[in-house]
């Protein structure tokens, strides 16, 4: 009887290894990333830029840092994490007004702002 209880623990402890393997490898799996290249074709500056999920207001810190996208600049940012299959790329320019576009992760894709380009100025 003391060995069919130790392999039962034994065996209780082997699953919950496995269990605890398996979350450790998964929340250290890297985050899909992409690239996005802003190009600035406008005759504003841009000041800042912003990440957001698609549909939601939830914007990160400013993706620029102390840098302006001054125009007829460029600026790529690198590895921007992509936790679903688009994300929303916000620019505020000098005016204050937004900017925005949804980018598909994964495609590197190039945003160029124009003077046409839709503004938000909150009127």
């Amino acid at each position: 009887m003391e060995n069919s209880f130790t392999r039962h623990n034994l065996s209780r402890l082997v699953i919950l290894c496995v269990a605890v393997f398996a979350v450790a490898a998964r929340s250290s799996a890297r985050m899909p990333t992409t690239s996005v290249n802003i190009v600035n074709d406008s005759n504003k500056e841009i000041r800042n830029v912003y990440l957001s999920h698609v549909n939601v207001d939830d914007w990160g810190a400013n993706q620029l840092g102390d840098a302006i996208i001054l125009p007829s600049q460029s600026f790529t940012l690198n590895s921007v994490a992509c936790d679903q299959q688009q994300v929303k790329v916000i620019a505020e320019d000098q005016d204050g007004c937004f900017l925005s576009t949804i980018v598909d992760c994964g495609s590197s894709p190039t945003w160029t702002i124009t003077n046409d380009t839709s503004r938000d100025c909150g009127n």
